[in-house]
């Protein structure tokens, strides 16, 4: 049974809706279904002020809202149930012929009616089309109570106030407010995009008078009855999501008619770089005269759920009636088609219950409109879930959920997470898709509750210059200002922003003119002096993991800066300054610091444990303990050309009660290994720039980098300090430099060697980044290109016998096609390079030493491959590294490796522990046995004997120790 159906229809802003509720009212039950979410909650909201909350149910895409005994539903076109109310209405009835959503206005149209009352409120050019398809329909048309007039062109700064200045793209409206804020004090922002709570909160300001102007899109062209006088056009083309185009008269007409009110008048007109609309538009606007709507949206509403290839088919069918049309593609038959080729779907769609779930998903909106791809990847993973039968799992929907709820950003990142938590709060709503339906409604809610409330800050503090008006008001009334801090630092006074505690210094707001300034900061100290005392007592009782320092000596507390480091009586003892504003008062500021200076105390005790350890050890005494002053004076690194006469004068147990404390003698540095870590180099960084008073502190290195570039314009000092040696164009870490001193110093310097494997590997260079870097410790290196090398080919089968049958012809054997080849082949190169011992002119160099117990002379180019200071003292050290302090036989692939043979411990071998050198008169196996103990190591490959050149002046020696041998 139907009952009475009635279009009214009429100009914009003649009171439809209000009409419609009021029809509702009178009914014992209604359903009216409107066009905007924003709508669908005023309406709501004016019907449980007059029937109570308990019989009125709210119900949209993304909100529920649904009592016991409800009685009337208030929604979305789109959420309309079928209940068989006795009332039904329906807004904006001419959107039928809208491209994107027309089809579901047309479905309401042709089959949702009331049993007692049926009404379609929209625009007078509908009533040809509600004829011809709905019969026995009554048409009642509502005059306007006031008249809306042309007004002509306006510049924005000579409009008046109580007025919307409209546009249609985000970043238009954002730029004509920003621009009205500057001239004008403030402005209202209203999009479609913005949520309820965001949007009342804006119409809110408009309406008490905080501002006179309101910006907004087409969005205030449906529903929202505001107290405008004038609306002014910015732009008179949109994008309708396909394409650009000129908006059509009646859209023009909808959007104007919002001004006026009631009985009081409104104008309209364009204002910015929108040209003057023509006449004949102008006319039909002020008389709401329009073109009749000839077609209307449709979507076949007999949905086939056999496969998914039919559903589409029903989908897609054509309309047969002359009024009707089938629209463009919409987004939910989009994402189904492309959900459809995805494999993992296709196999998974069996039978008519998938199909019918897959559409289903398939019609959750594309709220966030990242893109096509992205949004079917999120319903197939959606489906999935839904298709297991358990819902969306909460954990996972908890994880998508926090990664929105935060109220931190600009206005477009609030914009974006309110459009991503509508996605979650539409999957909320629907019935049996999470486990407790209750819970994750409230938390959606919430959450987009949070971000309505920031989004509304950030448009009022972006868009809004309220505080000036407020205080001054205050100001000439000679009231008390009232001051408060919240959870976020943000200090506000009277409501406004008046600036940030940062820490224990409060940040003003840069913004305020001077006097504003002094009464804002008086204000602010005054609500100040509890919060410091009590975030000093929190600060003081933090553990240290909430602090840290920066590489320019900065001190934190979490993301606060704090105070700073200064420089101390030593190095490794900086004390500190605190951050705390004088109001703060002394003891806040004596709190703060001592609590900065038990962290950085703490801090170097921990990151330098071996090097103070090594300080405070009395069982090191004399020469040991004076070099362990130097290893602290340089933070536990140092270059061993700068204390070479200190080692020589080490003997190996003050040595070894140095390396007990984890101190390695290298050619080239002697350091600390522990303190090459990441964390003690940064801190080292910051407090040797701190003692030498350095404007611009050097920052540590990336870690795990063998080698970092060399720029010229840094001190090599700071590269010490980083734990890295500057060769040639880069810099490469300490510890591995020695690595590679070791095998350098089994390779024949003097004859020249070549790369090998082992060092590139240890450097991570390609050969010709290794060859600057040789450079750079002083070898020579000499580039060079020769074949290269082939494998062997394989061995020619035997030649058969005389009068055998050869089975395989000779001219078409392997063999001799590969040597065929091979002659054809020009003969590849390839490049190498020659390294040897560049030694300095000997005027550079330093005394002549003579080491006992391996006969080598110290320093000599052939036997060390590295400068002559130290050479073979690093050699023995590295030596002693490998074995262990007791001696034993060498571990040539263990530690550092280098054989000791010419250092100092192989000068003790020989002689100190009294026993005679390993091996024969040469080297080789004593008494020609071939065990371990028996055996010498070289730590250079074995030389062919040659002439001694008698201009040498070392012949007469070298002939003399010949004979000894």
């Amino acid at each position: 049974m139907t009952g009475r159906i009635t279009a009214v229809l009429g100009p914009t802003n003649t009171g439809k809706t209000h009409y419609a509720i009021e029809r509702m009212l009178a009914h014992r039950t209604g359903v009216i279904g409107l066009p905007l979410r924003l709508l669908a909650r005023e309406v709501y909201d004016r019907i449980v002020k007059a029937r109570g909350p308990s019989v009125v149910a709210l119900l949209t895409g993304e909100e529920r809202i649904v009592p016991e005994r409800a009685q009337y539903w208030v929604c979305t076109t789109e959420a309309m149930p079928d209940l068989g109310a006795d009332f039904v209405a329906i807004d904006e009835i001419q959107l039928c012929a809208d491209p994107e959503r027309g089809h579901v206005f047309t479905d309401r149209l042709l089959y949702m009616r009331g049993l007692h009352e049926t009404l379609f409120l929209g625009a007078e050019s509908m009533k040809g089309a509600i004829a011809a398809l709905v019969p026995k329909v009554q048409f009642t048309r509502r005059e306007r109570f006031s008249k809306l007039s042309w007004a002509g062109p306006k510049k924005i700064s000579r409009m008046k106030p109580r007025a919307a200045i409209v546009g249609f793209s985000v970043e238009n409206v954002y730029a004509i407010a920003e621009l009205i804020r500057r001239q004008k004090g403030g402005a209202a922002v209203v999009m479609g995009a913005l949520s309820p709570r965001t949007r009342n909160a804006q119409v809110a300001m408009y309406q008490n008078g905080d501002v006179d102007y309101l910006v907004a899109t087409d969005a205030i062209g449906m529903g929202l009855n505001l107290d405008i006088e004038h609306v002014a056009f910015s732009a008179t083309a949109k994008f309708d999501g396909r394409r650009m185009r000129h908006l059509f008269p009646h859209e023009l007409g909808q959007i104007a008619g919002r001004a006026g009110r009631h009985t009081q008048d409104g104008t309209f007109g364009v204002t910015g770089e929108a040209h003057a609309l023509p006449d004949d538009v102008i006319a039909a606007i002020e008389e709401h005269r329009f073109a009749p709507i000839q077609r209307l949206q449709w979507r076949n509403p007999r949905l086939e759920f056999g496969t998914v290839a039919r559903l589409v088919q029903a989908l897609e069918e054509a309309p047969q009636n002359e009024w009707l049309t089938r629209g463009r593609e919409a987004d939910d038959l989009r994402a189904l088609k492309t959900l459809a080729e995805f494999p993992e779907i296709r196999d998974r769609v069996r039978v008519p219950a998938d199909v019918r779930l897959l559409w289903d998903v398939c019609r959750i909106p594309d709220f966030r409109s990242i893109s096509e791809t992205e949004h079917a990847t999120l319903l197939a993973r959606i489906f999935g879930f839904l298709q297991t039968g358990k819902g969306v799992p909460s954990e996972w929907l908890a994880g998508q959920i926090a990664r929105i709820d935060r109220t931190s950003g600009d206005i477009d990142t609030l914009s974006k997470r309110l459009a991503f938590i509508r996605t979650w709060t539409y999957v909320a709503q629907r019935k049996g898709w999470v486990d407790d339906e209750t819970h994750w409604r409230e938390e959606t809610r919430a959450v987009e509750d949070r971000l309505s409330d920031a989004l509304h800050g950030a448009l009022t503090q972006r868009f809004v210059d309220r505080r000036t008006s407020v205080l001054l008001r205050r100001l000439k009334q000679k009231e008390t200002l009232v001051a408060e801090v919240n959870d976020k630092g943000e200090v506000m006074v009277e409501g406004e922003f008046a600036g940030r505690l940062e820490g224990f210094r409060f940040r003003q707001d840069g913004t305020s003119s001077p006097d504003e300034a002094k009464m804002l900061a008086r204000a602010a100290y005054e609500a100040l002096k509890p919060e410091f005392s009590l975030r000093s007592d929190r600060f003081y009782n933090a553990p240290d993991t909430e602090m840290d320092f920066t590489e320019q000596g900065g001190l934190m507390w979490g993301e606060l800066a704090v105070g700073k480091l200064v420089k101390g009586a030593e190095a490794l003892k900086p004390t500190v300054e605190a951050f705390v504003d004088e109001e703060a008062g002394p003891e806040v500021m004596e709190k703060v610091r001592r609590r900065l200076q038990h962290f950085i105390d703490r801090k170097v005790a921990a990151l330098f444990e071996p090097l103070l350890a090594m300080s405070r050890d009395e069982a090191l005494s004399g020469l040991a303990r004076g070099f362990a002053f130097r290893l602290v004076e340089g933070m536990g690194i140092l270059p061993r050309e700068g204390v070479a006469t200190e080692v020589k004068e080490l003997d190996q147990d003050a040595r070894g009660l140095l390396r007990k404390h984890g101190v390695r003698f290298g050619q080239y540095t002697i350091f600390q290994q522990a303190l090459l870590k990441p964390a003690p180099t940064r801190l080292r960084l910051v407090l040797a720039s701190l003692w030498e008073g350095l404007a611009e502190f050097p920052e540590s290195p990336p870690p795990g980098l063998v080698t970092i570039p060399y720029i010229a314009e840094v001190p090599t000092s700071a590269y010490t300090l980083a734990g890295y040696r500057p060769a040639g164009s880069r810099a490469i870490r300490i510890d591995m430099l020695e690595r590679l001193a070791d095998i350098l110093r089994t390779q024949d310097s003097k004859a020249g060697f070549e790369a090998t494997p082992d060092m590139l590997s240890i450097t991570g260079m390609t050969l010709e980044q290794f060859s600057d870097l040789m450079a750079g410790l002083g070898y020579r290196a000499e580039k060079g290109e020769r074949p290269k090398a082939r494998p062997a080919p394989e061995p020619k089968a035997p030649v058969p016998e005389a009068g055998a049958e050869n089975p395989i012809p000779e001219e078409s054997s392997p063999v001799a096609e590969a040597e065929a080849e091979a002659a054809a082949t020009e003969a590849e190169t390839e490049v190498f390079y020659t390294f040897a011992w560049a030694p300095r002119p000997r005027a550079d160099r330093g005394p002549r030493r003579n080491h006992q117990g391996g006969g080598h002379q110290g320093g000599d180019a052939r036997h060390g491959g590295g400068p002559r200071e130290g050479r073979n003292e690093g050699r023995g050290e590295k030596q002693s590294e490998g074995r262990g302090e007791g001696g034993g036989k060498p571990r040539r692939h263990e530690g550092d490796g280098a054989n000791e043979r010419g250092g100092e411990r192989g000068g003790e071998r020989g002689g100190k522990f009294g026993g005679k050198p390993k091996g024969g008169k040469h080297g080789g196996p004593k008494g020609g046995k071939s065990d371990d103990r028996g055996r010498g190591f070289e730590s250079h490959p074995p030389k062919k004997d040659k002439p001694i050149d008698p201009d040498n002046p070392f012949a007469a020696a070298l002939m003399g120790l010949k004979g000894k041998l």
